[in-house]
């Protein structure tokens, strides 16, 4: 599997919008400290098996690169798996392999991470190497040149050879005016191809640093013995003074958008909505927690309003749901879909999603919609904290856009006190009165 699976990282945000917790509980109990250097360190324990997750995340992503230089933390995270000062290229991946473990990287407009899954007797080493390259990379000509054509041979594959992606892309370009959410994460291709070795090693420079970075370490360890390992591998590392980041604000659309896709490769129509709203850190947070709820109410399973309602009820889908993406640095995104049944009309299909938002907007939630949501939230807390890996990017994940581990403990009480009024409320700041984007997605007519 590729290092740079964007379905991981889409994974990744569907998982932190819907984190799960008991109430009145503890989400995973992790220990925190921080290194001298400014590196935060976090320890989830879980003796269930002897593995442990180890994960360095950056708070740097695609949303920070300078103005014409799409792709550069993408492409440096493709950089990243090549050598440093001590290892040759290639060699990383050969030494987790060599051990049996598993590793894997991600970079999102967020942020950038890197992780393996190893035996707990193996952590040391994957330290090592992780600090390693965290300040002793590489980069030559000779090296970057070929992964360039990596990179652009990636983003022919997942975006312009996949009409759902060439879409997305599109609707992103629209929707976000001015924040840098616009511009997708893999790159535009021609600024793909004038990406040069110094913006690279610039841009490294400048945001790999420990300061700038999170350790996060889950499975059958204990903060005792990370401790002295995270002091003796990252510890020696010098913090950097970081640049400052721009402080991006999006305005309000002032107009409905429509963006439509005809290709010979789509076999399923589909048509979506969305709506620019709050995140946890960006715009009125107060209303974050409410739209999770709601996300749930919509499309919490086969039992779901917009299913229960479009597919079960009226067949006038064969799919159809919401979505609210919101653990971001910048704006939010709450967005509704829906495709016709076979040789159904897909402007019908969007008119009866229309109708199920303008009920939302007048009727709102009921009582006790909102109850059983939350239950649902609360009752599959088991399986995130089960896993040894989960938890180290539930928190990771959190801790690298601003949150902070009481953040992410505090969501089961924070979580238990949404009512349908805060609901309600959320759904008349993001839907009434408010522009969004339409798209559709259809199959290209033969002639």
């Amino acid at each position: 599997m590729s290092r740079r699976a964007f379905s991981y990282v889409l994974a990744l945000f569907f998982l932190l919008a819907g984190m799960p917790a008991v109430a009145g509980a503890a989400v995973f109990n992790p220990q925190s400290f921080t290194l001298k250097n400014g590196m935060q360190v976090v320890v989830i324990t879980n003796h269930r098996v002897p593995v442990v997750t180890h994960m360095v995340w950056y708070k740097i992503g695609a949303m920070d690169e300078p103005a014409g230089k799409s792709g550069l933390a993408h492409y440096l995270e493709h950089l990243m798996f090549k050598g440093t000062k001590s290892l040759k290229p290639g060699e990383f991946s050969a030494i987790v392999a060599r051990n049996g473990g598993r590793e894997n990287a991600f970079t999102s407009q967020d942020y950038t991470g890197y992780f393996q899954s190893v035996a707990v007797d193996r952590l040391p080493l994957m330290m090592k190497i992780e600090a390693d390259r965290m300040t002793n990379l590489v980069l030559t000509d000779d090296i970057i040149e070929p992964e360039r054509a990596v990179v652009i041979e990636e983003r022919r594959s997942r975006v312009d050879r996949d009409p759902s992606s060439m879409l997305g892309e599109q609707i992103r370009a629209v929707m976000f005016q001015n924040h840098p959410y616009q511009i997708p994460i893999i790159g535009w291709q021609h600024e793909i191809e004038g990406l040069t070795r110094k913006d690279l090693i610039d841009f490294y420079k400048a945001w790999y640093a420990p300061n700038n970075a999170i350790l996060v370490i889950s499975g059958d360890i204990t903060v005792d013995e990370v401790r002295p390992l995270a002091e003796k591998y990252y510890g020696p590392i010098p913090a950097k003074p970081l640049p400052e980041r721009v402080k991006w604000a999006e305005p309000p659309l002032n107009a409905d958008l429509r963006v439509v896709l005809e290709h010979a490769r789509v076999r399923q129509p589909s048509w979506s909505r969305r709506f620019i709203a709050p995140s946890q850190m960006h715009g009125a947070t107060e209303h974050a927690d409410a739209l999770q709820v709601l996300g749930e109410i919509l499309s919490g399973g086969a039992t779901s309003r917009l299913y229960r309602k479009l597919v079960v009820e009226r067949k006038a889908a064969v799919s159809a749901g919401g979505w609210y993406s919101g653990r971001l640095r910048g704006p939010g995104t709450f967005g509704f879909y829906i495709s016709p049944p076979p040789g159904g009309d897909l402007e019908e299909a969007g008119k009866a999603m229309n109708e199920e938002i303008d009920l939302l907007i007048e009727k709102g939630v009921t009582e006790e919609e909102v109850k059983k949501a939350v239950q649902r939230l609360q009752d599959s807390a088991i399986y995130a904290r089960d896993s040894y890996r989960t938890p180290a990017r539930v928190l990771g994940g959190a801790l690298a856009i601003g949150q902070t581990v009481e953040d992410v403990e505090s969501w089961p009480e924070r979580i238990g006190m949404v009512t349908v009024d805060a609901v309600n409320r959320a759904i008349a700041h993001v839907f009434k009165d408010r522009k969004s984007v339409t798209s559709l997605l259809l199959p290209k007519p033969t002639t």
